[in-house]
């Protein structure tokens, strides 16, 4: 009865401070100011839950010490033992002895000699942090003192040394992390390489995020024996309803490397802008328009394609392509009409200059959706099409589109058989202007028109059946194409004969010839799906075949198969092939296998293409490119993959990587064997560059992992001579 008394004098006497602290122990004694509490004694003080074997409190100077097996978790987050701990509740100091703590969301803990938390800011002395088992753990980071805020969740290690087991890696002065995923201004995960022909590759990224709205990415990197440049991104969100962002760069090449690899450029720069917007005229103009409206914005510019090539340091990272498209989208659209404005601009990195390269600046269209009339059996829409053909040097052209087709559909045998007659109108209006030094000899550029109205048959019909374990859907459909009539002047009728052949079609006289002859033809097509009892698609099978009347000869188009079949489970083939019956050859072949099982996830293609080109050099006119992936997760530790690209025209090797990769709790390691080529501008015209890369990935987690995907990093041995 009397160590019961004492308990209640005890937690009365603590609630009355400033703070409520509750201690519970199966035995308490109390002498003059002084409270020793012992067995099982729990301590609650705010978030804070401590328990240990004995206890003393001292209510004149506000101190509790705890002794003996002392845990403690503050507000769910961690946990603390020790041998010894002394909270004064006056002071809001809380001292630990030795210290260990346990972040329970990112698994990080640190064991130290002693910790001291003074409201929420917590100093640790002469520590070791990592996030493996705390039993011989793989990697580890010792550091002499600790700074850590439990607002902000940022910790700062002091004369930080990393090891992996016992083996120094790295020393440090300083190493600041977070333990929460807000974002925060810092150093981010560098890149390293090493290079035969470049040297010595480093990447340092700076992380900037001062407001929630916005961050920026600074990258500079150094080639020791190629030279230096800064990539930078700047992403933002100015609204709930848009966001964009803005990558420039620039990177400079030493002299030597310059003059040796006879480059174009002494210097690569760029930028790109992308911005989207989902409700833009709304926003902007202050409307409340019922309709959607939109805005997308993606702007390139760069002086070669070295400056793609030098934005990272990973070969299959990077895109290779030598064209650069550059787009503004901007629509509204409602239930029946839509408005849009493109803005197209095209850069050739392999040409010096982009002068007399065509821009569709801009195309503006009306499109009225498919509607009906007569109880749905007339159906009609209408599409109209500007476009602003622009170039600085030679011909330009504005040309205006047209095109309302109109269709009378109905059904029979109650909805076996769906028969269709559609009309088509279509016509096309060319005013030309011209910024042209050399006019093309003996071609004139006539204004004209081109009307056409054509008509098209339609038959067919869709069946369905279900069997115990599966579901055969077939569907057949005939087509018949007459020709109507034509109407032409100007540029059409000058130069029909010609840019009609496609043959000539690349001849610069027809740039701006777009117009397919329609002739009479019978088109057929046959698809049938089958699904298993869970609905999953088995097979997808298509055939198609087009017969065209001349006044000669009717002549067979090319037959076009595609099988896209699921064998099982784990293998799949596709194919997808084009055969000319003129040529008695196959234009086209497309085949693909692939098993996912037994964790093998393997993938075979192979592309086979006939122009007919008539050329001595084979390569001109065929294509034959063989594809290959291979993965193998061995278990949840270790995977295994390659990939390899190669050109069975050319006999080259495209692209070569095999590698592996290990991964435990708190950490991964891989290395991969890579070749790629990329291209390059020279002065002796477009060329390419054959790398070979070896490249070791560390994962030490949670550090180096990341909200986004690429958080690791990546130290890179480039191998090209």
């Amino acid at each position: 009865m009397y160590k019961l008394f004492c308990l209640f004098l005890l937690c009365f006497s603590l609630l009355q401070a400033e703070d409520k602290v509750e201690i519970y122990a199966s035995s308490v004694d109390s002498k003059d100011n002084i409270v020793n509490a012992k067995g099982d004694v729990t301590v609650i003080y705010k978030d804070y839950f401590l328990n240990a074997k004995s206890a003393i409190y001292n209510k004149e100077t506000g101190d509790l010490e705890l002794f003996d097996n002392i845990r403690a978790t503050y507000d769910g987050k961690y946990r603390v033992l020790g041998d010894y701990a002394k909270l004064n509740i006056k002071k809001k100091e809380k001292f630990f002895k030795p210290f260990f703590m346990l972040e329970n969301a990112s698994e990080v803990w640190i064991a130290a000699s002693e910790g001291l938390n003074k409201d929420k800011d917590l100093n640790i002395e002469s520590g070791v942090l990592s996030g493996c088992e705390p039993e011989n753990p793989l990697w580890k980071m010792e550091f002499s003192s600790s700074e850590y805020n439990t607002d902000s969740q940022w910790m700062n290690l002091y004369n930080a040394r990393l090891y992996i087991y016992d083996i120094p890696i790295l020393y440090t002065p300083y190493f600041g992390y977070s333990l929460d995923t807000q974002r925060r201004s810092g150093l981010l995960i560098p890149a390293m390489g090493l290079s035969q022909t470049e040297g010595f590759f480093y990447e340092q990224p700076i992380f900037i995020a001062e407001q929630d709205w916005w961050d920026l990415e600074l990258i500079p990197q150094i080639r020791t024996e190629r030279g230096a440049g800064l990539y930078s991104t700047f992403r933002f969100v100015d609204s709930e309803i848009s966001e964009g962002e803005l990558k420039v760069g620039y990177f400079k090449e030493k002299d030597a490397y310059y003059q040796e690899q006879n480059l174009v450029n002494d210097s690569h720069y760029g930028f790109n802008f992308k911005y989207e917007n989902k409700d833009v005229i709304n926003q902007w103009f202050g409307t409340q328009l019922q309709g959607q409206s939109g805005l997308y914005m993606d702007i390139n510019k760069m002086n070669d394609v070295d400056y793609i090539n030098l934005s990272s340091n990973d070969t299959f990272n990077t895109a290779t392509a030598t064209q650069v498209l550059s787009r503004i989208n901007l629509f509204y659209n409602t239930d029946n009409n839509y408005i849009g404005a493109y803005f197209k601009y095209y850069e050739d990195l392999t040409k010096s200059s982009n002068a007399d390269t065509l821009q569709q600046l801009p195309v503006t269209q009306y499109h009225h959706y498919l509607d009906t009339l007569f109880d749905e059996h007339l159906l009609y829409s209408v599409d109209a099409r500007n476009t602003n053909i622009e170039r600085e040097l030679g011909k330009t052209a504005l040309q205006t589109d047209i095109n309302a087709p109109v269709t009378l559909y109905t059904s029979l045998f109650d909805e076996y058989l769906n028969l269709s007659y559609k009309a088509n109108l279509y016509g096309q209006h060319t005013k030309f202007s011209s910024n042209e030094q050399t006019p093309v000899a003996g071609v004139e550029y006539n204004d004209g028109y081109f009307a056409r109205y054509y008509h098209v048959l339609g038959a067919s019909t869709d069946l369905t059946r279900s069997f115990d374990d599966y579901t055969h859907v077939v569907s057949f459909s005939t087509k018949y194409t007459l020709g109507g009539n034509e109407s032409k002047t100007g540029y059409y009728e000058d130069q029909q004969d010609i840019c009609s052949d496609p043959e000539y079609q690349d001849l610069e006289q027809c740039e701006f010839y777009n117009i397919k002859d329609i002739d009479e033809a019978v088109e057929f097509d046959m698809s049938q799906y089958l699904y298993n009892a869970k609905g999953k698609e088995i097979l997808y099978h298509r055939m198609a075949q087009k017969f065209t009347y001349g006044p000669l000869e009717t002549k067979a188009g090319e037959f076009e198969n595609e099988l896209d079949y699921k064998i099982t489970d784990s293998i799949s083939i596709y194919n997808n092939m084009f055969y000319n019956f003129d040529e008695h050859l196959f234009s086209k072949i497309f085949n693909q296998a692939a098993y996912d099982g037994y964790g093998f996830r393997l993938s075979l293609g192979h592309m086979f293409r006939d122009t007919f080109i008539s050329d001595t050099n084979t390569t001109l006119r065929h294509t034959s490119y063989l594809t290959s992936t291979a993965r193998y997760t061995y278990n949840q530790h270790y995977s295994f993959h390659t990939r390899y690209d190669y050109d069975l025209e050319s006999s080259q090797r495209k692209s070569l990587e095999f590698g592996f990769l290990y991964k435990k709790r708190c950490w991964d390691f891989g290395i991969r064997y890579a070749e790629n080529n990329r291209p390059v501008l020279t002065n002796d015209g477009e060329s390419s560059i054959y790398d070979r890369y070896i490249y070791f990935t560390i994962i030490l987690k949670p550090f180096m992992t990341s909200t986004k995907e690429g958080g690791e990093s990546n130290f890179a041995m480039r191998l090209n001579e």
